[in-house]
């Protein structure tokens, strides 16, 4: 449980990185008419390249804006189902060989449908175009929709970037800032060419904000940019996470770059198994120094962690392409269980992820699987 002191932190911190955020979004987007900028505003971070959030709206802002997003006040809800949500444009998966969608997990997760057991408690409604929410321990998947469809994934494919570098660096290390990372657009927190940052500050930018120049950098430090995308390949099929296909580290939009709400839970599986990604995920707050917007504070963007009881974390995406992505993880009693959505409709992804995450509360061990998430391939 959260003090009533962290609390305040928390929203201070939240109000000065949203004040920040309102003045980038005005750099990016040209002067906006004071009438728009109001107390409301700020709360909701809801000023975007031409328009502004309803009031008491989560914000959803695309990576591909150039706007930090913040996490709710806790206790805040995502949305309500009073307000009215633009659903995601249309959205064809791409092809795949049907043997793939066959082989990993179990051949009901071969459906693009939603797969569920016959006598299960009926499943909530969730827009979205894909969703797997399955036991971490146990690896029982309990319900999925289109497990193996190919989506773009939004920032969802840090988590990959985080679990492939992590045992690879030592956080009191640093890392010299290169002109390619600064120069990500957006790059969210505003790296400095030549400066060197620490590693365990760059995970925490990495998955509290979403810091895509961090998610460069941290790629980098493997030697180079196309070595550490390598690395998160190798490691996606070493999970046998064989729907992926990664081109950025950060998940902005590239030409093939994909992955599968099934691949996602591979991929949170492991994450669970890192102390050092599960201490960096669910940090609420944060400052990062020496950057080009001075220093700037950071508030993890999961809303899951201050609204829903048992969250321990995850990670959430959004970009035109990809529409809402979302990983959520939620421990009850013992049980863990991971929740991946694609392709939802923006300011949902929370709400969806907590219907479907009380319906597996409910429903474990009561219900026949439909698949399981495959453990991964030994050696190196």
């Amino acid at each position: 449980m959260q003090t009533s002191t962290s609390k305040t932190v928390w929203q201070a911190a939240a109000a000065v990185t949203a004040m920040a955020t309102v003045g980038y979004a005005m750099a990016l987007s040209g002067p906006v008419p004071a009438a728009r900028i109001t107390a409301a505003s700020i709360r909701t971070v809801g000023v975007t390249a031409g328009r502004t959030a309803a009031p008491g709206a989560r914000p959803s802002v695309p990576e591909s804006a150039g706007i930090t997003r913040i996490a709710p006040p806790p206790g805040r809800r995502a949305a309500t189902r009073h307000q009215r949500q633009t659903p995601p444009r249309p959205h064809r998966p791409a092809r795949q060989h049907p043997l793939v969608r066959r082989e990993v997990g179990g051949r009901r997760l071969a459906s693009r449908g939603i797969v569920v057991a016959r006598r299960a408690m009926p499943l909530p409604p969730v827009p979205a175009s894909a969703y797997v929410i399955a036991n971490a321990r146990t690896g029982q998947v309990l319900a999925a929709k289109d497990a193996h469809g190919l989506y773009p994934p939004a920032s969802t494919l840090k988590v990959l970037t985080a679990i492939t570098m992590l045992p690879r660096l030592r956080p009191n290390s640093t890392i010299m800032a290169t002109s390619r990372a600064a120069a990500v657009v957006p790059n969210i927190v505003g790296l400095i060419p030549g400066h060197r940052y620490q590693v365990a500050d760059l995970f925490r930018a990495l998955l509290l904000i979403s810091a895509n120049d961090a998610a460069v950098s941290l790629v980098q430090a493997s030697g180079s940019f196309s070595k550490g995308i390598a690395l998160m390949n190798a490691e996606a099929h070493r999970l046998q996470a064989y729907d992926v296909v990664a081109r950025q580290p950060n998940g902005l939009p590239a030409p093939g770059q994909v992955v599968s709400a099934y691949d996602l839970a591979l991929i949170a599986r492991r994450a669970l198994a890192m102390p050092a990604f599960m201490r960096y995920d669910r940090t609420l707050s944060a400052t990062f120094s020496a950057t080009r917007f001075g220093q700037v504070p950071m508030v993890n963007e999961n809303g899951l962690l201050t609204q829903y009881p048992g969250a321990i974390g995850g990670k959430i995406g959004w970009t035109m392409a990809a529409g809402a992505t979302y990983i959520g993880m939620a421990r009850r009693n013992g049980v863990t269980l991971i929740v991946t959505i694609l392709h939802a409709t923006p300011l949902t992804e929370i709400a969806a992820a907590e219907h479907l995450l009380n319906w597996g509360f409910a429903v474990n061990g009561r219900v026949r699987p439909v698949g399981t998430l495959v453990r991964p391939m030994t050696g190196p």
